[in-house]
């Protein structure tokens, strides 16, 4: 498999997985759209991803891979939970989801080679997504920027909230960004990613997402500095800048990261530390706390729990969130045992991001943009496969006549 070419078809494959884990559930769009038709979509997309993949991959060569081991083995704790139907049947629907996300993930395990190839992938599928966010606050400014979600950017044309768009947004700037250190594309590229893609972080007002590229970023170009002269000069700038507006625009910061609620209510990270103070204090069984209550829709008591870990406690108890960390430390481990690289470089933003935005954003334990973000991160890690040497065609005997030989 070294050297193999990748199928211009498993971009298409990546991008239906991309699909299915935007979700179902958002903001008002200018067309109503019915929430089946928005599942019957992703679900399709799910499957049409697992089949195309199957037909790319029809001989089943797969490499190993301890990430997606990981998630194979965070299956078991999520079917035996589901299986007695406390979550109700939505529960078994969601581990055949998780089954199919995983399934997929193995078969395209096969052009993991820790090249770039999949970042692309990754940058384009989540730009397109951006540019209907874009297209939506063109046609409708209000429905896009509504007072429901006190004027934050939503997608107006597919349902997406605040902070699905600033992750969308965050993860192609730091990848671009990281591209672009690497020479991987030129400043007109970049910068027609990067620009809009700012506006757009601008306008979601996501703490997470800001954070989570400003901490990314930082721990990837440092992984650089050493070997790479741009990282260097970028880095200094980086400290530069962040100084002077740490000084000159400290009320200005303050303000934005307040975004006009009380000092209790940001404490309280505006409210979810009373969902999780309430989910730790439910009482559970032995079998709750080891395999949890089943996959749901990530809430509790009907508010959104959004902490991956609690999340992952509730629904796979302490066996998936043991697993999880698991999946966090082996990649973590990985990347700092390889050499410096732009692949690396990568791999440490994406896990960083994920690492950051688990505290405040669920999505861990299922199939969701956080595990394809890792999926992307294990790809980059993976050691390129050693080439296999064709075989040396036979040389034919020359045949000698026999008066030419010699007798010995």
């Amino acid at each position: 498999m070294g050297g193999e070419h990748t199928p211009k078809a498993v971009g298409i494959v990546w991008g239906l997985l991309g699909l299915n884990t935007l979700g179902s559930t958002g903001a008002k769009t200018i067309v109503a759209l019915p929430r089946s038709l928005i599942q019957m979509v992703t679900m399709g997309a799910l499957a049409a991803a697992f089949a195309l993949a199957l037909a790319l991959n029809p001989r089943l060569r797969i490499r190993a891979s301890a990430f997606v081991f990981l998630l194979t083995l965070l299956l078991v704790p999520s079917v035996i939970s589901s299986a007695d139907l406390e979550s109700g049947l939505g529960a078994l629907f969601r581990c055949a989801r998780f089954a199919l996300f995983v399934g997929t993930l193995w078969l395209l395990t096969r052009w993991w080679d820790g090249s770039v190839t999949f970042v692309r992938y990754h940058i384009r599928m989540y730009f397109a997504v951006l540019v209907s966010v874009a297209a939506g606050l063109a046609i409708s400014p209000g429905a896009a920027m509504p007072e429901l979600y006190g004027g934050r950017l939503v997608g107006a044309l597919w349902p997406l909230t605040p902070p699905q768009i600033g992750q969308y947004t965050a993860v192609i700037i730091g990848l671009t960004v990281l591209l672009l250190l690497g020479r991987r594309t030129d400043g007109v590229g970049a910068a027609v990613v990067v620009v809009p893609s700012l506006v757009l972080l601008a306008l979601t007002h996501t703490r997470t997402a800001t954070v989570g590229l400003l901490v990314g970023l930082a721990l990837a170009i440092g992984s650089l500095v050493l070997t790479s002269a741009a990282a260097r000069r970028l880095f200094a700038w980086a400290v530069l800048v962040a100084t002077v507006a740490a000084v000159g625009f400290a009320s200005a910061l303050r303000t934005w990261f307040l975004r006009g609620q009380s000092q209790e209510n940001f404490t309280s990270l505006t409210g979810r530390a009373k969902v999780w103070d309430a989910l730790l204090a439910a009482p559970r069984t032995t079998a709750e706390q080891l395999f949890g209550t089943g996959l749901g829709d990530k809430s509790f008591g009907g508010l959104p729990i959004d902490n991956s870990w609690l999340a992952v406690y509730n629904e796979q108890g302490l066996t998936g969130a043991a697993v999880v960390a698991a999946i966090i430390l082996v990649l973590g481990g990985v990347a700092l045992l390889r050499p410096p690289s732009l692949p690396r470089a990568c791999a440490i933003f994406l896990i960083s991001y994920v690492a950051i935005s688990s505290y405040t954003e669920a999505g861990l334990g299922d199939a969701s943009p956080y595990l394809l973000h890792l999926a992307l991160a294990a790809s980059l890690l993976a050691a390129p496969a050693a080439d296999t040497p064709l075989p040396a065609p036979a040389v034919p005997r020359r045949r000698v006549p026999r008066w030419a030989r010699i007798e010995r």
